[in-house]
């Protein structure tokens, strides 16, 4: 899992009216394409995902303070490659929404519903089609489901991980299955 997508160089620097996104995932300045606002969205080359970088502070404060059940996925689940060994970010900037969790190797998305969700079922279907239009998977859990039933969440989570399609080519030309580290799975439960 250390070899990583082998990815273009960034572009010449441009100038003019367009979003300058990040890395693919780590929220670093500069180090990615322009993108032109292109009617509702943006303009986007497939290697990059589009990012509203309006949306950068937001995302920091939700970070700052997580609901009780992002919290507990990710102290009990996701956090430090816990999970298989892949590496989640918390609330990741992805066109006009900021997702709960993100792993760029699966990409995959994760969200936790809170109790605001129930009122919000066309705006988040329209989410995770935009989501899904830009490759990514989108996994929904409850908040009651996180807090009541990690281990049936972590469960879930790990079958779902068999299912998902095999990923683009690495660097060596192999490609990239998901699958379970055996050696890990069940740490964090008691």
């Amino acid at each position: 899992m250390s070899q990583k997508q082998n990815l273009p160089p960034p572009g010449p620097p441009l100038s003019g009216g367009g979003l300058e996104s990040s890395s693919p995932d780590k929220g670093r300045r500069g180090r990615g394409l322009l993108l032109a606002p292109a009617g509702e969205g943006f303009a986007v080359d497939s290697a990059f995902l589009p990012y509203n970088k309006k949306l950068t502070e937001r995302a920091r404060e939700n970070r700052k303070n997580p609901t009780k059940a992002e919290s507990k996925i990710w102290n009990e689940v996701l956090r430090m490659r816990q999970f298989a060994d892949y590496k989640f970010l918390r609330q990741k900037p992805i066109d006009n929404y900021i997702a709960d969790f993100y792993c760029s190797e699966l990409h995959l998305v994760i969200e936790i519903d809170g109790d605001s969700h129930a009122e919000a079922i066309e705006y988040d279907a329209e989410r995770t089609k935009v989501l899904e239009a830009l490759g990514l998977t989108v996994v929904r859990y409850t908040n009651d489901e996180v807090l009541r039933n990690i281990q049936g969440v972590y469960d879930d989570l790990s079958r779902r991980l068999e299912n998902l399609p095999p990923l683009a080519p690495l660097v060596r030309g192999e490609r990239k299955t998901p699958s379970l580290d055996k050696g890990r799975v069940g740490e964090g439960f008691e």
